[in-house]
């Protein structure tokens, strides 16, 4: 699979007038931040209130709750394989670190759906795919290039950084010093 394809077919079935479009739109964003600050579980009724549509107009673009977490996780993954594309033009260290900033705030939003998403789904397996396609470039760079270990892995480094956003922190502060250390410790010596 191409890392410009996309995973669902969410772009057929987004809709072609412009006010339907918005509200389709609208949907996804409010779905995003109400899965992020409340979970899966998050009122279907306060999503689509926040999106400023009825609920009918939500159940019409998403017949489920799956259909809707599915959407919000495709969207999450297309951003992410289009953060990969936009910072190939950079140099090796800072596509990849710039790329890994992306993945972390990425993170945050799929800690939320995790436990709501089938990871045998045919769906997680094409996103988690081509998130690992259009990264392995820029990992690769990196490493080519002498600023990355040639001792890890994409793997190793996206399963490193998931577990730093997923760790509480006292503040701010604390969580950046973290990533800075990890970061660090990415760099070939």
């Amino acid at each position: 699979m191409s890392t410009s394809e996309p995973l669902l077919d969410i772009a057929s079935r987004r809709p072609h007038r412009a006010d339907a479009r918005r509200n389709f739109d609208a949907l996804l964003v409010a779905a995003r931040d109400a899965f992020a600050e409340h979970g899966t579980d998050a009122s279907l009724e306060d999503i689509a209130r926040q999106a400023n549509v009825g609920i009918g107009t939500l159940y019409r673009n998403f017949p489920t709750r799956q259909d809707l977490l599915e959407a919000v996780y495709v969207g999450e993954i297309e951003e992410l394989c289009q953060a990969a594309r936009d910072v190939a033009g950079l140099e090796p260290w800072e596509a990849f670190n710039t790329w890994l900033e992306r993945f972390a705030g990425y993170v945050a939003t799929k800690l939320a759906l995790l436990q709501a998403l089938n990871k045998d789904s045919e769906v997680f397996r094409a996103c988690k795919g081509a998130m690992y396609a259009s990264a392995l470039p820029i990992f690769e760079r990196a490493q080519a290039s002498g600023a990355v270990r040639a001792d890890v892995s994409l793997d190793d480094v996206t399963r490193m950084i998931s577990g730093m956003v997923a760790s509480t922190y006292a503040s701010d502060d604390q969580r950046e010093r973290v990533m800075g250390i990890a970061l660090d410790g990415l760099r070939a010596r």
